[in-house]
């Protein structure tokens, strides 16, 4: 062969490979993906077609295992079979004409029917959230279920492995899942790892990415959850990860950064909910279906119980749970939405739903952090800000040092809603979530303290200022924006 056509020949094959890469491109990546997603994914196949197929076979897939979305289906039944509390929903105030489509629409989603009964506590304090789990976790007298996103054993949360480890002595039954990658990134994780072995603990890693243990799945897909059950007589839930205040992370510590959470205690017929989501992901990643194991529900109904739905979601579920039910309030709202979300990056449907509640007459705030810790995040989170402040949003900054990572909202003073879920694409579709839609005016007045507090840390963005943003600023926030999308 002459010596100058194996160069033409590696050339013209190279084109070829690049021509055909970018048609099965075509066809594959916009299947059942929505389209700024299938746009972004194109783009960046094409601009760096060998790196972007990579990327693409890694982390383009958002679903789980067929295997994980099977058992899904099978402790769906579970949960129908076993709910309890559905009697005890209370009729003596009207409900707003639009709650039982809403309440209809979590149940087909995610099996969950709305219980009656229920009693439920605010606590936004984050060494008193840790000082309020471990107090009832001194308390348990069969078992305990631990589920966290972050799970690690330092300083701060020594008493709550210190009563993890008095339970297990006592004849208590300890079970923990913690998400793997998420944990592993963590300081003390092999610590952790030993505390929870040696004391005895039933512990599993949730999504382990260990291919060569047979374990593997796209490796951001990540279970988000944060619960704790206690005899089934006592449930907690919401944003607080089981970590120092820093996360022990020496760029946090150095800027001072602290986190703001929000959790909810939680009493009645709903904690069973929340033990049916813990058996869910045991199930998952155990193969163990654990027996019910839920206190008789002893509570008196009163004027002021509360009626509550989890509603879980997740890769696990053929549909965005939480951004359906997260739209059907924005639209049925009649006066009033106030959105707390450390991380806003809302999808198409999202931003019109909001846009368009303020064109109906209806007064919208966003609470989000003046700072930010995950950069990507917080430029592309910024790139909404002109268009949700031009349409007459709201926005307010909760002051630095602190990062404001609650996950709430609420609809009039019908509907408060909160959990683990952030606003944005990745909680929409990648992470495994959990949220609680709470109806009863109590536990919405009492949200709107919470919120009144918020606007007293925060300063107020308006849209003369935010147009004062140097344009280098401008250019990342988009450039953020765009690699948002590649879900």
């Amino acid at each position: 062969m002459d010596a100058g056509l194996l160069p033409t020949l590696i050339v013209g094959l190279a084109l070829l490979v690049d021509f055909v890469i970018r048609v099965i491109a075509v066809i594959i990546v916009p299947r059942n993906r929505k389209p700024t997603s299938a746009t972004a994914w194109l783009l960046a196949i094409f601009l760096i077609p060998y790196l972007g197929v990579l990327f693409f076979l890694l982390i383009g897939s958002y679903k789980l295992p067929k295997s994980r979305r099977t058992k899904q289906d099978e402790i769906n039944r579970f949960i129908i079979d076993s709910t309890e509390g559905i009697e005890r929903v209370s009729r003596d105030h009207p409900w707003p004409p639009w709650l039982e489509s809403v309440v209809e629409l979590n149940r087909n989603l995610g099996a969950m029917p709305l219980v009656g009964g229920n009693s439920a506590t605010l606590n936004g304090d984050y060494q008193g959230s840790l000082d309020a789990m471990t107090d009832e976790v001194n308390k348990a007298r069969k078992y305990v279920h631990v589920e966290f996103y972050i799970l690690t054993c330092d300083q701060t949360t020594k008493p709550f492995f210190d009563a993890l480890e008095a339970a297990v002595k006592r004849g208590v039954t300890v079970r923990v899942l913690l998400d793997h990658i998420a944990s592993l990134r963590t300081r003390d994780y092999k610590h952790t790892i030993k505390r929870l072995t040696e004391m005895g603990a039933k512990w599993q890693l949730m999504l382990p990415v260990q291919p060569f243990k047979g374990k593997y799945q796209r490796p951001d897909l990540r279970n988000h959850r944060k619960l704790l059950i206690v005899d089934g007589a006592v449930g907690f839930m919401g944003s607080q990860n089981v970590i120092d205040r820093s996360y022990n992370k020496k760029s946090n510590i150095r800027r001072g950064l602290k986190w703001k959470e929000l959790i909810v205690r939680l009493e009645g017929p709903i904690v069973a909910g929340l033990n049916a989501i813990f058996i869910t992901d045991w199930y998952s990643e155990t193969d163990e279906l654990l027996r019910r194991e839920t206190e008789p529900i002893t509570a008196e109904l009163t004027t002021d119980s509360l009626d509550a739905q989890v509603v879980p979601s997740g890769p696990g579920f053929r549909g965005e749970n939480n951004l359906r039910l997260f739209l059907a309030l924005l639209y049925y709202a009649q006066e009033r939405i106030v959105i707390t979300s450390p991380y806003f990056v809302p999808d198409e449907s999202m931003l019109m739903a909001i846009t368009t509640a303020v064109q109906r007459g209806i007064k919208v705030d966003l609470f989000v952090s003046e700072i930010g810790d995950q950069a990507l995040v917080y430029h592309a989170q910024r790139s909404y800000y002109e268009a949700l402040l031009r349409a007459g949003v709201r926005i307010w900054m909760y002051k630095k040092p602190y990062i404001l990572h609650a996950k709430h909202f609420t609809i009039d003073d019908d509907v408060a809603v909160i959990g683990s879920s952030n606003m944005d694409m990745r909680s929409f579709q990648l992470n495994m979530e959990v949220s609680l839609m709470v109806r009863g005016r109590s536990f919405v007045d009492e949200m709107r303290a919470v919120e009144d507090g918020y606007r007293r840390d925060s300063k107020e963005l308006t849209l003369d200022e935010w147009m004062k943003q140097p344009l280098r600023s401008t250019v990342l926030d988009n450039l953020a924006r765009l690699t948002s999308a590649l879900q």
